[in-house]
């Protein structure tokens, strides 16, 4: 036999289920953002170019969260400012350019559409 509510607590359970939901959900998309995030991570510093493996070893990740929002950055702790350089070149002291060894964007483009899509499949499944 079914549980009954009584339309006096009707409006309770709904709270009730819908923040379970919203528990589960979040859960879940922090559980899929932190897997994400290391994958790419380690993709990025594998794709990184090695001169002394300064640069490659200072990849770093941090989680932040402020209203309902989660986001990983990931950084390069110990060389940030060659970051821009080395992924779309430069130009050369005494004329001519460097190219870009591309290595962060093609790691974020081989792993988040497929994270958008396991979230999608997470918030229609309720966790």
């Amino acid at each position: 036999m079914a549980n009954t509510i009584s339309i006096n607590n009707l409006a309770t359970e709904i709270v009730l289920a819908v923040k379970e939901y919203t528990e589960d959900v979040t859960e879940a998309i922090e559980k899929e953002l932190d897997s994400t995030s290391k994958i790419v991570l380690s993709d990025i510093q594998a794709g990184s170019p090695v001169k002394t493996g300064r640069y490659r070893k200072g990849w770093k990740r941090k989680k932040e969260s402020e209203g309902g929002t989660i986001k990983y950055i990931i950084y390069n702790k110990d060389r940030p400012f060659l970051a821009h350089l080395l992924e779309f070149g430069h130009a050369k002291v005494n004329g001519g350019r460097v190219s870009g060894k591309p290595h962060i964007r093609p790691s974020y483009d081989a792993h988040v559409p497929a994270m958008q899509e396991r979230i999608e499949k997470i918030i229609q499944k309720g966790g």
